[in-house]
Parts: structure tokens; C-alpha cells; sequence
């Protein structure tokens, strides 16, 4: 096992295996091989025996100097049991305290449920949205029309202050 920064040429092996793993859904379309090439020192993947068994996009905020995002993660399905999305998620907050960030956010899409139990699991709060879908607070067409989306944030503040 070995987490390590992305390359570009991650995203060669990662891009064709994202509508797989996400079951079908058409996802690749949102992880752009730009991500690959300029948010490597703030993304991380998961790799076993020479596979990439998981992997986490994110980066620091360019506008929000106390901000960090997590665009895109992904975990091999028959791995998932192992716990790599947590270790993944704990490595990218390990670097967020190193640059002296203290807010994660992350979005997802109303119908990922596993998304929303999974973030909620790892301590991430909903932000109050404009309306409720299936019980769960969303943003009104956030990333366009009837494009709702679930807003998370978790602050790492208590976690810098006692250096965990």
C-alpha cells in the first residue's frame, strides 16, 4: 500500500475506470485531465502492487485563503471495504493543516446517497441550502439548470489546535 501524489499520466489510467466505478453514471466528464496536471501536489491516489486502487482530487482555494476543496474521489469497488477513501480523505487533511488551512469543503450531487452518508460519516456537515430533496438540504441549480447540489464543510480548526 502507498499513497502518493498524482502524476498527469494518472489520469490515463483513473479517466477510463470513473463510469465503472461510479456504476454506470456518466462521471468522467467531471474529473478534466487539468486536475491531473496542476492540483497534483494537493491530490493523492491510493496505489497497491502497481494498481491505483483509489484515488482524491482536491486543492487549496485560491479565494478562500482558509479553504481547501475536494473535487473528485474514487475507490475501486471491490476495495472499498479497506478503509482507502478514509485514508485518502485523512492524507488530504494532513496537507490542508500543513498549509495552515482550516475549512474542507466538498459537493455532491442529490442522488449520490453513498456520498452524502459517506461525507457525513467523515464528520462533514450539510450547509442549509434553498431547499430539501429527499430530506437532504441542496443548493437550487448550482452547477446550472436543474443541476442541485449538496453542499459539505468540516473544519479542521479543534484539529490544528491539538495537532492531530
Amino acid at each position: 500500500m502507498n499513497i502518493r501524489n498524482v502524476t498527469a499520466s494518472d489520469y490515463n489510467v483513473i479517466s477510463p475506470l470513473l463510469n465503472e466505478w461510479w456504476g454506470g453514471r456518466n462521471v468522467s466528464n467531471m474529473l478534466p485531465k487539468l486536475f491531473f496536471d496542476h492540483f497534483n501536489n494537493t491530490s493523492f491516489a491510493y496505489e497497491k502492487d502497481g494498481h491505483i486502487l483509489g484515488f482524491l482530487i482536491g486543492f487549496l482555494s485560491q479565494s478562500e485563503t482558509d479553504t481547501a476543496y475536494i473535487h473528485f474521489v474514487g475507490v475501486h469497488p471491490e476495495h472499498r471495504h479497506l478503509h482507502i477513501g478514509r485514508q485518502l480523505y485523512h492524507e488530504f487533511f494532513n496537507m490542508v493543516k500543513k498549509n495552515n488551512r482550516q475549512i474542507v469543503r466538498a459537493v455532491t450531487s442529490p442522488v449520490n446517497k453513498g456520498s452524502i452518508a459517506y461525507h457525513t460519516k467523515m464528520g462533514f456537515d450539510i450547509e442549509k441550502g434553498d431547499k430539501e430533496v429527499d430530506g437532504v438540504s441542496v443548493f437550487s441549480n448550482y452547477d446550472g439548470p436543474n443541476q442541485d447540489r449538496v453542499l459539505f464543510v468540516k473544519s479542521l480548526k479543534g484539529e490544528l489546535q491539538q495537532g492531530i
